[in-house]
């Protein structure tokens, strides 16, 4: 888990490992040749698998009880939601773009110092995803998945698997972290890019999983203000962390009664004990190389576990679409794709992270279809 450590606001210097995660925000995955377009590569986001279309708002919060960690000067805490639905269709309403036109230039401009990322020949801005602005929300009360994401990413690199759970029925709220997030536009349009880099101290990490925490917290208590509020059944939350993101979903839920659930996509759960008073889905990779501190913060806990073989820790985001099709298209080594997704089947593991997460988010919470199986070895 390659979580930055602080540095002074004015600071652009990113850490590899968190830019190869804010790269995500614009993956792809369509079969045959990548699309092209004049400035480049057109990345394609792999389609949800569920029955609904899906609809998708973002919402901005203000916490006045905090201020900014990361920026004391910027004033009270901010967060930004992306909140991912089922709809009652989605007839002639416009796609989503997968970042708005200030994050894709900040991301561009980043993009040449992340992990081999290319510095040309990708149209970062061109990406749309499979959710509608607009659609109304399908009827009936829905379990509710809070989705925060690793070290130094932005909350779009949960993209897929937030669009897949809302076609089949789940409300998913997308959180960003501000000013540890790479880039995120607040609700004045500016984009705030990230104030972190290279490996994290105690006292960083510290920071990290306690304002994630409070975030998440600020979402669970206005789950009444948001987006598709009116079909959301705030009794059946549960919430699903990657990394980082994954940490801060366990110790959110060892505080608040509200989560029912937590699955932590390769998380560490050694910064607190494991009260072990809540289901939990602990997925990991045989590639990633914090994998001793993996099985050593997990050992003994009682949960559902599974192991993604040939698969490396960015393959349960949306890296696991645009990487391959990167080094296909041979804008990147085979080294940064295994070292990124892993050499195995990228498809194959999206589908069993996906089929997992129905499956364990399906029998806790109820309300949603739990769908095919994916291909999951122990």
């Amino acid at each position: 888990m390659r979580t930055p450590s602080l540095r002074t606001p004015s600071r652009r210097t990113l850490l590899g490992a968190a830019l190869a995660g804010a790269a995500s925000l614009v993956p792809l995955a369509a079969p045959g040749a990548p699309a092209r377009a004049a400035d480049g590569l057109v990345p394609v986001l792999p389609a949800p698998t569920g029955p609904h279309p899906v609809g998708h708002a973002r919402h901005f919060l203000t916490d006045p009880a905090r201020t900014d960690p990361w920026d004391p000067a910027l004033g009270a805490r901010q967060v930004v939601v992306s909140v991912v639905y089922p709809a009652r269709t989605a007839a002639g309403l416009p796609r989503v773009p997968q970042l708005t036109a200030g994050e894709a230039k900040a991301f561009a401009a980043i993009a040449p110092l992340s992990r081999g990322l290319p510095a040309a020949g990708v149209d970062w801005a061109g990406t749309l995803t499979h959710a509608h602005a607009g659609a109304p929300p399908l009827p009936g009360r829905r379990p509710v998945v809070l989705y925060t994401p690793g070290g130094g990413d932005a909350r779009t690199l949960g993209t897929g698997l937030a669009e897949d759970l809302a076609s089949h029925g789940a409300v998913v709220v997308l959180v960003d972290h501000p000013g540890e997030a790479s880039q995120v536009e607040l609700a004045d349009g500016t984009v705030r890019e990230t104030v972190l880099y290279g490996p994290p101290d105690p006292a960083t990490f510290r920071t990290m999983a306690d304002t994630r925490v409070a975030d998440l917290r600020l979402v669970l208590d206005r789950l009444g203000e948001l987006p598709a509020a009116g079909i959301t059944d705030p009794r059946r939350t549960a919430v699903c962390g990657h990394s980082a993101g994954g940490t801060a979903a366990a110790l959110l839920a060892a505080r608040d009664p509200r989560v029912r659930a937590v699955a932590n996509l390769e998380g560490y759960l050694d910064l607190e004990p494991w009260p072990g008073h809540r289901p939990l889905l602990l997925l990991r990779t045989d590639g990633f190389e914090g994998a001793a501190r993996i099985e050593s913060s997990w050992a003994g806990l009682r949960a559902r576990r599974r192991t993604l073989r040939g698969a490396n820790h960015w393959a349960f985001t949306d890296l696991a679409a645009v990487v391959p099709r990167l080094h296909a298209a041979g804008l990147v080594p085979r080294a940064v794709r295994d070292g990124l997704v892993g050499p195995g089947d990228v498809a194959a593991a999206t589908a069993a992270v996906r089929h997992e997460l129905r499956g364990f988010l399906g029998r806790e919470l109820g309300g949603f279809r739990a769908g095919a199986p994916g291909r999951v070895r122990r």
